[in-house]
């Protein structure tokens, strides 16, 4: 097992782009081990639908980063109080959605600490029926990451406050989240650790349990190319909302002008349907808005531009355009 120092990276792009860079170049003659820290983040499942997962308005305002994942499962918090680890090896046949051999050497480092840690269900760490860990993994077919958080003094409230889904009616393909009960491994130790300790407690840990580990450090051509594959891919917003699967929205709301109701469908992040009902007096026929949206990407600023120069009184009477853009893609009250 070698470990691989990520340097002390906290931006969540840069940490995913590197993980995916060690499975994809790094040598299949060895396992490697990395630990990461994320600034105040949600990393969104593979298969999931951004929007359903995230509080849009609270993520914007307080400057969270959105980034998806290349492994499955759900949607996930991170911030300076959560320990991400990573297990890069070689795809058996066996190893995949075989979370106990991964989490099994985990579990003994916080069995270790005093915690009455097991897995639970497919792919939970919990402790007292309390999740405090949970896991994924992805394949490229030769190799594998098995991959997961170790909650240690996580801000709760935060996790609440930024995956408090407030857009509604989205019907879509996506994987949903399941939210479970979740608790701090702080909560159950007998004294305080900092997260830089408890890294290195389960790092020591994790020697116990293998053969003696090499630490390596990136080489700044290695590094390059880590940035290259985070500006190329996790930091772009086809990969963070694009990739979201095909989803239907229904959002109506009476206004001082009338009723008005919206059917959008969005597919790989652009509307390609937009229709508009409602009892409504305008001018101009509503056709003309319908046409103007259509294959525009499904995002806030971009549908506020394509809006800036049109007169929406000739459609609706009186309406304020924010308003529009509001039930077009905000959240609910």
């Amino acid at each position: 097992m070698i470990f691989i120092e990520n340097e002390g990276h906290t931006n969540p792009r840069l940490n995913l782009a590197l993980e995916e860079y060690i499975l994809r170049h790094f040598s299949a003659d060895h396992d490697y081990l990395l630990f990461y820290i994320n600034e105040p983040s949600i990393i969104i499942g593979r298969n999931q639908n951004t929007l359903e997962e995230i509080n849009h308005n609270y993520v914007e305002d307080n400057n969270i980063h959105i980034v998806r994942r290349v492994s499955g499962g759900g949607a996930v918090y991170h911030d300076f109080g959560n320990l991400n680890f990573s297990f890069i090896t070689n795809h058996d046949g066996k190893s995949l959605s075989n979370f106990k051999k991964f989490t099994a050497p985990v579990i003994k480092v916080l069995n270790n600490l005093g915690l009455n840690a097991e897995l639970k269900g497919r792919n939970d760490i919990e402790v007292d029926d309390r999740k405090i860990s949970g896991t994924a993994q992805f394949s490229t077919g030769k190799r594998m990451v098995s991959h997961g958080t170790l909650l240690l003094d996580t801000d709760l409230s935060e996790v609440a406050k930024a995956l408090n889904v407030k857009m509604s009616k989205i019907e879509s393909k996506g994987h949903k989240s399941v939210r479970s009960r979740v608790a701090n491994i702080s909560e159950f130790l007998k004294a305080p650790l900092t997260i830089e300790d408890f890294r290195k407690l389960v790092l020591e840990g994790l020697y116990d349990e293998s053969e003696p580990f090499e630490t390596y450090h990136l080489t700044l051509e290695e590094w390059s190319a880590v940035h290259q594959l985070k500006a190329e891919k996790y930091d772009t917003w086809d990969w963070n909302y694009g990739r979201s699967p095909k989803f239907n929205i229904q959002r109506s709301k009476r206004f001082t002008a009338g009723e008005i109701d919206l059917r959008i469908f969005v597919e790989k992040g652009h509307i390609k349907d937009f229709k508009i009902y409602g009892d409504f007096f305008g001018k101009e026929p509503v056709e003309q808005l319908e046409q103007l949206l259509t294959g525009v990407r499904y995002d806030y600023n971009t549908i506020k531009t394509v809006l800036k120069d049109t007169d929406l009184k000739e459609f609706f009477g009186d309406l304020q355009k924010e308003e529009l853009i509001d039930l077009i893609y905000g959240e609910d009250e």
